[in-house]
């Protein structure tokens, strides 16, 4: 590697700069393999291994909420027996499709890019990355695709509870677990309702003395088997990849329908949600208390649970809901606003992610900073006037990683058009002064809401509208137009000078 260093030798160039080696990126380095294979390309990874999310996250039960036939890459068949999969195993996944596409011989570990600065002079970003020593080096690319996922790997969100140093025994966020937790035999507390909650309860239970969820409120928990029957057996009778599809398609529709109908019959859907939950805890559950929320149906995200287990840590009394919410910590629990009291031994603040803009990059254009706030979002991947600039994000009402190889696909759609048409550079522009600004996502979560104020805006209306809706984008991102008016191919190469005779 040449230095690259500020004052030292050569800056290393590339046509596309991936930023991030987990599940996105990975599987950006893919695509740009098989769509736009005469293009170079690196990724820089903050961490010293590849996974991302599934590499970071070691919290006991640590699984996907999504099924892998959706959340497994479009090109590599998810074999396991498991639909819904543990972290150890999506990361094992991951890290094979590095290997066997050879990704993995492009990625530099232990390079967090901090800023980028964008030449139109040049028609090049100019990236800054700081290694694990302080030193930082300099790199430059004509693409700078964002694949780092959404939230700040630093730390996640904790909030503020009164008497938290009067604890005396071991308080921990599930983004930073413990390898030496010994949670064995003692009574944990978990606060939180969210996915992470649902999925430690479970977990910590099988050994604990016992486990408490405390919630504020509730969230809509469903249940669904971790094993795909019809799947597996659709594996034993046709090829692979067949298979793999054919899966792929029933869950992506299954998933389309069952958002729509949320959305058109909120109350019928609700009821039908709860009703589950009744069937698994039986009439003298307390329900209405502890797992019917006061918002509809995908509001938030809803919470799987595989083969029931929180239920059945619940009925086995290994486990235990309560909804109220905290007035103080003590020596050795938690007092409630009711005035109950909840013994602990450990503490685990299941509380929440912290958002992050555009991976926590600083830009600029021309010398000019860029606030994300201020932009608009261009099919939820590029921004508006930030040239050569993509990123991955996923959806929220269904698997990331849908998004995240449409987003590929027409990057590579770009680039090949750039390639063709000998222009350098590409921009989404707006010129329609009644396209109204609104929030990136419209999820009422704490998480979100936290964030939004900082984010991108989407628009009211194509192409700046996120659809939410795989087979909305798959006609926008696959099969439509690159050249709508909005999105502008510009700044054509320059003619070299001639020499001089």
């Amino acid at each position: 590697m040449a230095d690259g260093t500020p004052g030292g030798g050569a800056v290393e160039h590339f046509d596309v700069l991936i930023v991030g080696a987990g599940l996105s990126g990975i599987g950006a380095g893919w695509h740009l393999q098989d769509k736009a294979p005469d293009r170079s390309y690196v990724i820089l990874e903050g961490r010293e291994a590849i996974g991302g999310t599934w590499d970071l996250f070691r919290y006991p039960g640590i699984r996907s909420d999504s099924d892998m036939y959706t959340l497994g890459y479009a090109f590599k068949p998810w074999t396991e027996a498991k639909a819904i999969a543990d972290g150890p195993s999506i990361l094992k996944y991951v890290r094979e499709t590095a290997r066997d596409y050879g990704i993995d011989q492009h990625i530099r570990y232990g390079h967090q890019v901090t800023a980028a600065a964008w030449s139109s002079e040049d028609a090049l970003w100019t990236i800054i990355a700081r290694l694990k020593d302080g030193r930082t080096v300099k790199l430059t690319a004509s693409f700078m695709f964002l694949c780092g996922g959404y939230y700040n790997y630093e730390g996640g969100y904790t909030p503020e509870f009164p008497g938290r140093e009067r604890f005396k025994g071991a308080f921990v966020h599930p983004q930073h677990w413990p390898e030496d937790l010994d949670y064995a035999g003692k009574r944990v507390v978990v606060i939180g309702s969210g996915a992470t909650a649902v999925t430690l309860v479970p977990a910590m239970a099988a050994t604990a003395r016992h486990v408490t969820m405390l919630q504020r409120s509730p969230t809509y928990v469903v249940s669904r088997p971790a094993e795909d029957e019809m799947a597996n057996k659709l594996r034993r009778w046709l090829p692979g990849m067949l298979a793999y599809q054919l899966i792929r398609w029933r869950n992506v529709l299954f998933g389309m329908w069952f958002f729509r109908l949320a959305r058109n019959k909120p109350a019928a859907v609700k009821k039908n949600i709860i009703d589950m939950v009744r069937a698994q805890l039986g009439p003298d559950y307390d329900v209405d208390r502890h797992f019917t929320p006061t918002y509809n149906p995908w509001d938030q995200r809803l919470c799987l649970v595989p083969d029931a287990d929180l239920f059945e840590a619940i009925k086995a009394d290994k486990a235990s809901v309560v909804t109220d919410t905290i007035e103080t910590f003590t020596e050795t629990g938690i007092k409630l606003k009711s005035g109950a009291e909840l013994p602990a031994d450990i503490i685990v603040s299941a509380t929440g992610l912290r958002l992050q803009v555009l991976n926590g990059l600083a830009l600029s254009i021309d010398g000019r900073a860029v606030d994300p706030s201020q932009t608009l979002a261009y099919k939820g991947m590029m921004y508006e006037d930030i040239p050569n600039l993509a990123t991955v994000f996923g959806y929220t009402n269904a698997s990331w990683t849908l998004k995240a190889d449409l987003t590929c696909e027409y990057i590579c759609r770009v680039l090949n058009q750039m390639k063709r048409t000998g222009l350098r550079q590409v921009t989404a522009r707006n010129d329609d002064p009644n396209i109204e600004r609104q929030p990136w996502l419209d999820f009422s979560s704490g998480y979100v809401q936290r964030a939004m104020a900082s984010f991108p805006k989407q628009g009211s209306k194509a192409p700046w509208r996120l659809h939410q809706n795989y087979a909305m984008d798959l006609m926008s991102l696959r099969y439509a137009k690159l050249e709508d008016g909005v999105l502008q191919f510009s700044n054509p190469a320059k003619a070299r000078a001639k020499v001089a005779a």
